[in-house]
């Protein structure tokens, strides 16, 4: 079979497009499922980073594995087992059910996403590798715009569980092309496994996240006897650092080769790419809740809000493609975490319970061009240069960085959205409840509190008034909770919004050492 790149490339991307919109389009329909499987925010914000723990945690494996049976193979097998999981996650009828379903997919996700960058390195010589991985990295960041945007036209039109059967149709298209137009490469030699270092870096991630995920949720003290977080987080920590000291010493086939880190670039690279994970996973979520919640939109409306935003990424990504050969990798990357926190800073200033939705259009799309300027250019100067037998290790180690500041973005932003919530709900209802007669503005500020830790606060429904108040007072009680809700919630997502602010900054920081190596063309 005579080999078709640009087509093989296509497939590659379908697969890639499903991995990154999978991991922001649930954001959007958090009000939806919190409904609709009458389940806690907690639990909806694990049905999101669950799959990014799940599509993060064997990375560094994944890119082993297509080494040893070929990247073909390993492709087909992942999108097969994330288009089952798909479908498990569409007829999911609890929490825990789209939870489990949710972790099943992101290991597809994680046996696909190496591959397709790998793939690049093996379908293009060198000197004709810059606008193939400018394709993907565009692709990468369209995706993840377009996850909020997708998933709002969806839970609008035909119910949150279609979020996840739309993977079916473009999966299975990608399955048919990737099946016949991808060779089936196999490995020179047999790669050996490090099965210590797998078990080191699962448990130790897992750990970590599950701890800062539910730090909140057991009140930063005991989970079960004697185990507490703080000590789950520091177990984790210390899996970590001992996954990096066996790491040094293992000779044969590390999972991580410390000989990608003596390209200084690479290691920038990662740094950069697990910042910028971090704050695109972690904006996404105090964002839609305050456009559904506060602003009143629905799904379809706070879809279309976002759409200019998905719009900018892709003009970025394209632009950034062709400046990348004369400009080189670092500028664009700079300029492109700068826009995005620009607009992450615009959105936080301006977003109040009556701040009008069209005021939000400019910093969308700041942050959409920024995001779109990053991910070609970076993918690019990570990967260009490297040698091709270490092409599945650098992808999985590449991918994991971004998948890393994807999980801790989730778990950190939805834990810090939490705890501002228990503290601004209440803070408004004590000034809320002025307005009331001074007989009613405890029993008031206690109920709007309580409620501040369950699910109501995102469904538009007061707290229960007492049966014995008169309809008068009970009508302007709820109308003062609902405004209480809504101040609470906008006070909580503006300060939950400064922490992608912050990482964006040390993103930039880290990416100041990227340095974009020569490309051979041919005249």
């Amino acid at each position: 079979m005579r080999e078709r790149p640009w087509v093989g490339l296509a497939a590659l991307c379908a697969c890639f497009f499903l991995v990154m919109l999978d991991s922001t389009i649930v954001t959007v329909a958090v009000p939806a499922i919190l409904t609709g499987l009458d389940s806690t925010l907690n639990q909806v914000i694990w049905v999101n980073s669950v799959y990014l723990l799940a599509n993060t945690v064997p990375l560094l494996i994944t890119g082993r594995l297509g080494d040893r049976y070929g990247p073909k193979r390993v492709l087909l097998v992942g999108l097969a087992v994330f288009l089952a999981a798909s479908v498990w996650c569409g007829l999911a009828g609890s929490a825990g059910s789209l939870i489990a379903a949710r972790a099943v997919q992101g290991l597809g996700a994680a046996l696909m996403t190496p591959q397709t960058l790998a793939f690049i390195t093996r379908l293009f010589p060198a000197d004709k590798r810059a606008v193939p991985i400018a394709v993907w990295g565009a692709v990468s960041g369209v995706a993840t715009i377009a996850g909020p945007v997708i998933g709002g036209l969806l839970v609008q039109h035909a119910g949150w569980e279609w979020i996840f059967l739309l993977n079916l149709p473009i999966g299975l298209a990608g399955l048919v092309v990737g099946a016949v137009f991808l060779p089936d490469w196999r490995p020179s030699g047999r790669v050996r496994f490090d099965t210590l270092g797998a078990v080191l870096a699962s448990a130790g991630l897992a750990l970590v996240v599950f701890g800062v995920q539910n730090g909140q949720h057991y009140q930063w003290g005991a989970i079960i006897g004697p185990l507490s977080v703080p000590v789950v987080i520091g177990i984790g920590l210390l899996l970590l650092g001992g996954f990096l000291i066996q790491q040094r010493r293992v000779r044969t086939d590390p999972l991580l080769p410390m000989g990608l880190f003596a390209n200084r670039t690479f290691g920038a690279a990662n740094l950069t790419h697990a910042a910028l994970g971090f704050a695109t996973t972690g904006m996404f979520l105090p964002l839609v809740i305050y456009l559904q919640t506060v602003l009143g939109l629905d799904p379809l409306a706070s879809a279309l809000l976002c759409a200019p935003m998905a719009v900018g990424a892709g003009i970025a990504a394209v632009a950034a493609g062709r400046l990348f050969s004369s400009a080189g990798a670092r500028p664009l990357v700079v300029a492109g975490l700068g826009a995005l926190a620009l607009g992450v800073v615009s959105l936080s200033v301006l977003a109040e319970p009556d701040t009008a939705p069209g005021a939000l259009i400019p910093g969308l799309v700041v942050a959409g061009i920024g995001i779109g300027l990053v991910f070609s250019p970076l993918t690019a100067a990570a990967t260009i240069g490297l040698p091709p037998q270490l092409a599945g290790a650098a992808s999985g180690v590449f991918n994991t960085s971004r998948q890393v500041g994807g999980v801790l973005g989730s778990a950190s932003t939805g834990v810090l959205l939490q705890v501002w919530l228990s503290f601004t709900v209440p803070a408004a209802a004590r000034d809320y409840a002025e307005l009331l007669p001074a007989g009613y503005r405890r029993e008031f500020v206690e109920r709007i509190s309580a409620a501040a830790n369950t699910a109501s606060q995102f469904g538009g429904e007061s707290p229960a008034v007492p049966a014995d108040w008169s309809p008068s007072l009970a009508e302007r009680v709820r109308d003062l909770a609902t405004d209480a809700f809504h101040l609470g919630f906008t006070n909580a997502a503006k300060a939950t919004l400064v922490l992608p602010v912050i990482v964006l900054v040390l993103g930039m920081i880290a990416a100041a050492g990227l340095r974009t190596p020569v490309l051979t063309r041919k005249p």
